[in-house]
């Protein structure tokens, strides 16, 4: 199993704290002083997995950006960064779920912004307005869809690896949200959702929408 590259800093910390504390533990005749090491370094491993996926061929499905539970798929006119009609998919990535986030299609990045804001959970329907976001216009077959990057109440880092300009593939990693948070993925209003509230979805490999031929 691959970790993904920015986990390697926050286990590096958890081993550096909590080691020599169970150093010092064993060395007093307290070997139970492992524990806490052991559980810090195993959660931190288990939630910076980044397994390989491998998106469908096919140009007219858009996959899902994120691993977790649908929470939403609703009609709306998007104002901020799309000034248009779309169907906004959310995506709520509990502590349990791989949190790296993929391409839903592929295209060209128009723009990437970040918008400072609180730590609300991320489920809440006022974190897509209030909690810290990273927003990514994206342009593919003359359409143009939009993914959020939502920190939650544990999030506390959004990672974005991609920016204006740059091409990306269907599946491709973009960055990831720390310590569980969610994605608000819209899809122009031609695009048909294929998914519904309450649906388990995998980044990368879950069709969520099929645009037109």
């Amino acid at each position: 199993m691959t970790i993904a590259r920015d986990g390697w800093p926050v286990i590096g910390m958890a081993a550096g704290t909590l080691g020599p504390v169970a150093a010092i533990g064993v060395l007093a005749g307290h070997p139970v002083a492992v524990l806490p090491l052991v559980l810090a370094v195993g959660f931190c491993l288990f939630f910076f997995r980044d397994p390989e996926r491998v998106a469908p061929t096919d140009e007219r499905l858009v996959v899902s950006p994120a691993d977790g539970r649908v929470l939403a798929v609703s009609p709306e006119r998007e104002e901020r960064f799309l000034n248009a009609p779309a169907t906004r998919i959310s995506i709520f990535m509990s502590p349990l779920d791989v949190h790296v986030n993929r391409a839903p299609v592929s295209g060209t990045i128009e723009a990437v912004r970040h918008t400072p804001g609180k730590f609300r959970a991320a489920f809440a329907d006022k974190a897509s307005l209030d909690n810290e976001r990273n927003a990514l216009v994206l342009a593919s077959g003359g359409r143009r869809y939009l993914l959020v990057q939502i920190a939650g109440a544990l999030a506390r880092r959004i990672v974005c690896r991609v920016g204006a300009g740059d091409r990306v593939r269907r599946g491709e990693r973009l960055g990831l949200i720390m310590f569980g948070s969610r994605v608000d993925l819209f899809l122009p209003p031609e695009v048909r959702p294929a998914v519904r509230p309450g649906d388990r979805v995998r980044a990368g490999t879950t069709i969520v929408g099929e645009a037109p031929s």
